[in-house]
């Protein structure tokens, strides 16, 4: 009777056992289908079109195009009313009338010839700059994005295999703590695999807090909650080779946005030269006006009234002098822009290469082969056929190059995006695996 009911708990325990695994089990699945798989130009693509900064640069334009209609326009007429008393006396001082007098007069500035046409140039530059600036905001943030998008994909591609090796370093471990000791030699077996089961623990946490910066700073771009929860799927990447240096350079000279903005602010400030030499001339106002006396006998005049103003002081001049020195600022700013562009330009270039050539020389399945020989390693060192030596240093080998290969491509990409930045050359097609 005892033993029936011995056995009957038992086979409780281990129902609710299996329950709770199941129930376990479930959980991880709901939670894993939870994560958003995106590719990674989808995310791209998301990015650019829903990021809320883009905006701030949008209304920029609109500012600058009203200030070109601004600029195209004339003065508004200016409505002049004047009233007051008037008594009119004899030379004895009697009084012989009075009576209300006014005068209204309506004044229109007329500017000098071309200088309104300079303003509204000045100012459509104005709307090329902002345009310029949109062109460079949403570039710099599709690379950007690519980089992040990519660099998820990497941080999860290290992270898991951190994870899997580790489990494996921890499953070894626990056989062998149960195995009775042999002697000193076991003993230090199991001390090596604890110890590289701590490293690589440590590994496994730096690289998950990898996956959560990634994550984080991406999901910003996307305008979605820091914690929103998705995953890459598998990219490809196949580059270009990029063209000779000469051609790089004049690319930049003609495709970058920053060198092309002081280009363009250059030639604003040329028309702000002419504007101020124009504006020596003194604008005039022109109008009708007619004034009413009714003192005495009833006086009435209409006439023209011009007025401008007297160039007593040096004003025009010092402001001649301000733009053109504005002017050799902004030759100076052009002619920095390009040096630093050129540096730019031959840094991006060299790393790309170099960084090229180095993953060329890696086969497609390199990783896979190290994968396969760790996984290797593990059977046949429970098996005890391999030395720990040979064990670990498989285990940390494919680790180390699955993570040489990711750095690599990841470098690789960061060049392509600084480089289609300052170029506007596009150097990096891709293909995508789901």
């Amino acid at each position: 009777m005892c033993m029936n009911k011995f056995i009957l708990f038992w086979k409780k325990v281990f129902t609710i056992a299996v329950l709770l695994t199941v129930w376990i089990s479930t959980k991880a699945e709901v939670a894993e289908s939870e994560i958003q798989t995106l590719s990674l130009m989808g995310v791209v693509s998301e990015i650019v079109s829903n990021n809320p900064e883009i905006q701030f640069y949008k209304e920029a334009i609109s500012s600058a195009e009203a200030g070109v209609r601004y600029s195209s326009q004339w003065n508004d007429p200016e409505l002049s009313f004047d009233v007051g008393y008037k008594k009119l006396r004899d030379s004895s001082g009697s009084k012989i009338s009075d009576g209300a007098v006014w005068q209204v007069s309506v004044m229109q500035v007329f500017e000098w010839p071309g200088r309104i046409d300079l303003r509204k140039t000045i100012a459509q530059k104005d709307v090329e700059l902002a345009k310029l600036g949109v062109e460079q905001f949403e570039n710099a943030l599709s690379a950007r994005a690519k980089v992040l998008a990519f660099g998820l994909y990497c941080a999860n591609a290290k992270a898991e295999a951190i994870r899997e090796v580790a489990e494996r370093f921890k499953s070894l471990k626990e056989s062998f703590l149960v195995r009775e000791s042999g002697g000193v030699a076991p003993l230090l077996e199991t001390r090596v695999i604890e110890s590289n089961e701590l490293v690589l623990q440590r590994r496994a946490t730096e690289a998950e807090l990898g996956v959560q910066a990634s994550l984080i700073e991406l999901n910003l771009l996307r305008g979605a909650n820091v914690d929103s929860p998705i995953r890459i799927s598998t990219t490809t990447l196949t580059f270009k080779n990029i063209p000779e240096l000469e051609s790089l350079v004049s690319a930049a000279r003609a495709y970058n946005f920053e060198y092309r903005m002081k280009q363009v602010e250059l030639e604003q400030q040329g028309f702000a030269v002419y504007l101020a030499r124009n504006e020596r001339y003194p604008s005039v106002a022109v109008g009708p006006y007619m004034s009413m006396d009714r003192v005495g006998e009833r006086e009435t005049i209409i006439g023209m009234s011009v007025s401008l103003p007297i160039p007593l002081t040096d004003k025009t001049s010092a402001n001649v002098d301000i733009a053109l020195s504005k002017r050799r600022q902004a030759q100076t700013a052009a002619m920095l822009a390009l040096r630093e562009l050129n540096r730019h330009v031959f840094i991006a270039a060299k790393t790309y290469s170099t960084k090229l050539d180095e993953s060329r020389r890696w086969s497609d399945d390199a990783v896979e082969k190290f994968r396969e020989a760790a996984e290797l390693a593990d059977r046949h060192f429970r098996m005890g056929s391999i030395p720990i030596t040979t064990y670990v240093e498989l285990q940390n080998s494919y680790l180390d190059a699955l993570e040489a290969l990711l750095d690599t491509k990841n470098d690789i990409l960061e060049a392509a995006m600084k480089l289609q930045l300052l170029t506007g050359l596009d150097l990096n097609p891709q293909s995508e695996i789901k």
